[in-house]
């Protein structure tokens, strides 16, 4: 079968970068050709929290120039995203618009929990989650120009996800403007990383032996390069990275520069990262830094196969954001046995009435996060629960799901608790989020949560009938459900303003 011929296009905090590959059902990606350019747009909005006209103006003729090159390999399809310099820009919209105008080409602003996501997709899709797979806890290390993403797993499954603002253009930058009259910059900089990992440390690792560093991105590729006579494959040693840093710490940026081919603009980003790499090692028992040479295209480039159906890795990712949730529902203490009910029950709900929802896969895992989720904030306070969940849920970044997505989630959370107003009144809570998806997700969270009220689970194995207008959900359960059925009554009402249908709870076998 011939391939399709796709360009994932990355327009970064400090390079844009292209990678055009041919994509086939059987063999998966073949690289064609990448091409990139240093454009420090981080610097920009980092430091005056704006992107500039010049910079934009580069940014448009680069660009171009990736259409040109498009045109040369016959690429039938694309994707191209940008990441903090662009989202945390006043000007962002701006940004946006005015590449559509000029280049024609539609980019997208992810969010830092989508675009980490990506990365982690490329990471897996190199095979090498399978090679550490037999080690309890390993790290995942994604360091960007504006933030250090730090992923938890154990064996296969992602467990923890946390984003520390101390990305390497971050740290240059802030800390240059200091200069180093009384310190050095080094020391300075060591201070700044290694007080947020240390608090990671202890808030988020508690006793975990970190066996393994997984490093992505192109700074672990450039500092490798000041050890050519090390001979590093895809590990790194302790020992191997003593000597990496110490190299990056006593020779200058421009030397490094000239001296190992690396571009000067990267080679200033180094000491930021070598430190920053050097503090998790110093704050843990990682015995070496694992390398799978994957940059942030081809995070793109997996996510369109996973989505296109065509990415060859046995891996469901859906199952890593929900072990992540459920290690959020842990942190909160929630009630296991009644999330699980309400989970259950709400996705036998989802199932049996997917012609009259007409939303897909992506939504009912929502419905499931918010299942899980939907009283975490007992934790905080017993008497405002619906509030304190939503905020949580507002609060948490939930790796592999978009601002939008989250925030359509925390509503559901929110309006299970409470009356779900018209959507010009609700306008000003929902923000972002879909208000339809929001009131069809809510509609079945209640009905499900209502059909654990006592939290003894006693309604489980649903079966569910839709006739006549009318949706019946059958329990066969012998329990008294009496306190069920009441709640259930008064709690129907939204469902069927949503759905159009009556709803109704029937027991076939009571007491």
């Amino acid at each position: 079968m011939a391939g399709k011929t796709f360009a994932a296009i990355n327009v970064g905090s400090n390079e844009i970068s292209m990678k055009i590959c041919e994509i086939t059902p059987r063999k998966g990606a073949r690289e064609l050709d990448t091409v990139k350019t240093i454009i420090e747009l981080g610097s920009d909005t980092y430091n005056k929290g704006y992107i500039e006209e010049n910079n934009l103006n580069k940014l448009c003729d680069t660009l171009i120039k990736f259409r040109r090159k498009m045109k040369e390999y016959d690429v039938s399809d694309y994707r191209a995203y940008a990441s903090s310099a662009v989202r945390e820009a006043e000007n962002a919209s701006m940004i946006i618009e005015r590449i559509k105008m000029c280049t024609d080409f539609d980019v997208q602003i992810l969010s830092n929990s989508e675009q980490r996501f990506m990365n982690y997709k490329a990471f897996v899709a190199t095979g090498m989650d399978v090679d550490v797979a037999t080690h309890k806890n390993n790290a995942l290390l994604d360091i960007g120009a504006g933030s250090l993403q730090i992923s938890i797993f154990d064996r296969r499954n992602l467990v923890q996800t946390q984003n520390l603002p101390i990305g390497a253009v971050r740290i240059r930058d802030y800390l240059t403007r200091f200069g180093s009259d009384t310190v050095d910059l080094e020391t300075l900089m060591e201070e700044y990383a290694s007080n947020a990992i240390i608090e990671f440390r202890n808030l988020f690792l508690n006793d975990k032996d970190i066996k393994s560093i997984i490093a992505i991105g192109d700074g672990i590729n450039n500092l490798k390069k000041v050890g050519p006579e090390l001979s590093i494959a895809n590990s790194i040693s302790r020992e191997q990275f003593r000597i990496l840093y110490k190299r990056v710490v006593d020779i200058k940026p421009e030397d490094l520069a000239e001296r190992y081919g690396i571009p000067y603009e990267r080679a200033t980003l180094m000491l930021p990262m070598a430190i920053i790499y050097q503090s998790f090692l110093d704050n843990s028992r990682a015995e070496e830094i694992l390398t799978p040479n994957v940059i942030f295209c081809d995070g793109i480039i997996a996510d369109y196969m996973d989505k296109q159906g065509t990415f060859l890795m046995d891996k469901n990712f859906d199952q890593d954001i929900l072990a992540s949730v459920n290690t959020i529902a842990k942190k909160y203490k929630v009630n296991r046995a009644h999330v699980q009910n309400v989970s259950d029950n709400a996705l036998a709900i989802f199932d049996s009435i997917r012609k009259l929802h007409g939303l897909g896969k992506r939504e009912r895992l929502q419905l499931q996060i918010a299942a899980i989720l939907h009283n975490c904030g007992k934790f905080v306070n017993m008497k405002d629960v619906s509030l304190i969940s939503y905020h949580i849920v507002m609060a948490t970044e939930i790796l592999g799901l978009s601002h939008k997505e989250r925030e359509e989630i925390a509503n559901a959370v929110y309006y299970n608790g409470f009356y779900l107003p018209s959507e010009l009144r609700a306008s000003g809570r929902i923000g972002s989020a879909d208000y339809m998806k929001v009131a069809k997700l809510t509609a079945i969270l209640r009905l499900a949560d209502v059909l654990d009220k006592s939290y003894k689970q006693k309604i489980t194995n649903l079966r569910i009938s839709l006739h006549d207008n009318t949706l019946v959900i059958y329990t066969d359960t012998l329990e008294d459900i009496t306190l069920e059925a009441g709640m259930f009554k008064t709690n129907n009402i939204l469902f069927e303003k949503v759905y159009g249908v009556k709803v109704v709870l029937k027991q076939r076998r009571g007491i």
